[in-house]
């Protein structure tokens, strides 16, 4: 049996090195990483939040712009 890791809001914000305010938004936006509901507390599974933040970094590189590395390389003259 194995044995997962739950964090209060304030421990995956810290965990995160971000605010709880921050991290409620992203949940009230859908935008966050997934969480459990148990009564009226908030956990969330650090699986869940390593998942959320690989997820994050695949997006934002493929939205890169290939075009703004090559105006660095040539010295940011167009």
């Amino acid at each position: 049996m194995t044995t997962e890791t739950y964090f209060t809001p304030r421990e995956a914000a810290e965990y995160l090195r971000s605010s709880t305010s921050t991290l409620a938004k992203a949940r009230l936006t859908k935008r966050g990483p997934t969480f459990v509901r148990i009564g009226r507390a908030i956990r969330y599974r650090k699986a869940d939040i390593d998942t959320w933040m690989s997820t994050s970094i695949a997006r934002h590189v493929q939205q890169s712009n290939p075009t703004s590395t090559s105006s660095l390389t040539s010295g940011g003259q167009a």
